[in-house]
């Protein structure tokens, strides 16, 4: 049996994993030694502190140089990197807003902190994964916790509901994704996604259809973990009977680590095959993903499922840059889903580097708005009322910003962030995205993505009307505040506004991260 030759430079990569994963193992220990009327509020302290440690050397590991681990199956780069500072961001601060929440319901456990550090190793080793079967073992790490999360709180109807159609339709989309990287296999011998472009173009000579299927396969099975169109159905009640801090993880870290995933792949996969199958595929899934998003979340009163459908259509804006990574600029005269020769238009190569960053930036500003909003949902939500399903209503924000001002003032930055309105982090990640895809030829969807932009102004701007203009309703009652869950919202608001307000030290910083490899 050969031995497999590994060095320490192999398991470098892996180190925020394993502090997530040690500090897991921690939770879970401690919780045998504690009876059920014990204090557990350093859980989510422990949880937060192993989080951000993960988190700096993620950092320390951009500067290493990008290259191979493990044989080829691990790819050490920037990207990747990067992506694990993004996850340990969401980890932090939704461990951070889950003390409150779980202790209002007497649910507060190490198990549940595990989990979410279970789930967010599994994130970091999918931006690692440069092999399909690791890729799917990781997919299917991270899915197992989430599956787990979302039904944790295992007596409310709504979660058992949206554990159930989570676990059932996860199970299906990563079939689909496992039998394309089958075919992917079979086309060209290999699963190990840097050794595939050549045997991809012979393939592309020899059997077309193949390799066809197998990509629209894969793509389709990252198309339900990103929640695109027509991919989307589960999100909405998902979203809803999840408890709040775990629908704050899944709707910024699974969706920032299945992005990720996806551009490792199909950037190699595009390298091989004809770059207008993938552009075909993302531009569409784009364009329905962006419309649909906004106008399903526009009659929304439901602040949590509006929430769910704004995440959807945040999506959208995030495959228009994934379009953009397969764009050429060939195209005569203006078309919707094509593209738009430009005149003093950026070169192939830097519009592709432009458009990777453009992603990992709007991963990062739409990480702490979305996991902030979230997180002052978990502050008014009552358990009372989870089942009635009154317990995220906009009436819930009527008068808050005379009840809890600093509650109102994080809402109000997160709710202009989300729709992309100056000066938050917000529109300066819809600037730099929607920018990379005009200078790709991308003039079409772009104006596409502005209109829908500006029609979810208006679901975002009612919340802050309900807040600021509307009296506090008759028989309200009291809103406690938590200073774990406080700490969250001043940290995730102060991302909001400095980033948006000195975005250049960020963008300088991620200009290094959006380095892929590529042998």
């Amino acid at each position: 049996m050969n031995i497999p030759n590994l060095t320490s430079a192999d398991f470098l990569p892996l180190l925020p994993t394993i502090i997530l994963v040690v500090g897991a193992c921690i939770l879970l220990l401690s919780e045998v030694f504690l009876s059920p009327t014990s204090s557990r509020g350093y859980q989510a302290v422990l949880a937060a502190l192993t989080s951000a440690f993960a988190g700096l050397v993620s950092i320390n590991l951009l500067v290493e140089p990008a290259r191979e681990v493990f044989l080829g199956f691990g790819a050490l780069d920037p990207f990747s990197s990067f992506l694990t500072f993004i996850v340990c961001v969401s980890l932090v601060l939704a461990t951070l807003t889950s003390a409150a929440f779980l202790r209002k319901r007497g649910a507060e456990r190490g198990e549940f902190y595990a989990l979410m550090l279970f789930a967010g190793a599994g994130m970091s080793l999918l931006g690692l994964s440069n092999e399909l079967i690791t890729l799917f073992v990781n997919i299917e790490v991270l899915s197992i916790a989430t599956y787990a999360l979302t039904s944790y709180l295992r007596r409310g109807t709504r979660p058992s509901e949206a554990g159930f159609k989570y676990f059932i339709l996860g199970a299906f989309s990563s079939a689909v994704l496992l039998y394309g990287s089958a075919l992917l296999y079979g086309a060209t011998g290999t699963t190990i996604l840097s050794e595939m472009v050549e045997p991809l173009r012979e393939a592309m000579r020899t059997n077309p259809a193949l390799v066809y299927a197998g990509a629209v396969l894969v793509a389709a099975g990252f198309a339900f973990k990103v929640a695109a169109v027509p991919f989307h159905m589960w999100t909405p009640d998902v979203y809803e009977g999840a408890p709040t801090p775990v629908t704050a993880l899944m709707s910024a870290g699974v969706k920032a680590a299945a992005f990720v995933a996806l551009v490792r792949v199909f950037v190699t996969v595009g390298s091989g095959i004809d770059a207008k199958l993938p552009f075909a595929i993302f531009s569409t899934l784009a364009l329905l993903t962006m419309v649909a998003g906004n106008l399903l979340a526009l009659p929304q009163r439901n602040v949590k499922r509006m929430l769910a459908y704004s995440s959807i259509a945040h999506a959208g804006y995030l495959l228009l840059g994934v379009a953009a990574l397969f764009s050429t600029q060939s195209g005569q005269g203006f078309r919707l889903l094509g593209t738009t020769a430009l005149v003093g238009a950026s070169p192939e190569l830097v519009a592709r580097a432009d458009a990777l960053r453009s992603i990992l930036y709007y991963l990062l500003a739409y990480t702490v708005t979305a996991v902030g909003a979230f997180g002052v949902m978990s502050l008014l939500e009552r358990r009372e009322d989870e089942e009635k399903g009154t317990a995220w209503d906009l009436e819930r924000f009527s008068g808050l910003a005379q009840r809890r001002p600093g509650w109102a003032f994080a809402m109000a930055a997160f709710m202009l962030s989300l729709a992309g309105i100056p000066p938050t982090v917000g529109f300066i990640a819809k600037l730099i995205l929607f920018r990379a895809a005009v200078d790709a030829g991308l003039v079409g969807l772009t104006i596409i993505a502005v209109l829908s932009s500006a029609a979810g102004a208006y679901y975002y701007l009612r919340v802050v009307v309900y807040m600021y203009m509307r009296p506090i309703p008759e028989g309200a009652h009291v809103l406690e505040r938590n200073w774990m869950t406080d700490l969250a919202l001043v940290l995730s608001t102060v991302a909001v506004v400095a980033m948006g307000i000195l975005p250049g030290p960020l963008t300088e910083w991620i200009a290094q991260a959006g380095t892929l490899f590529s042998r």
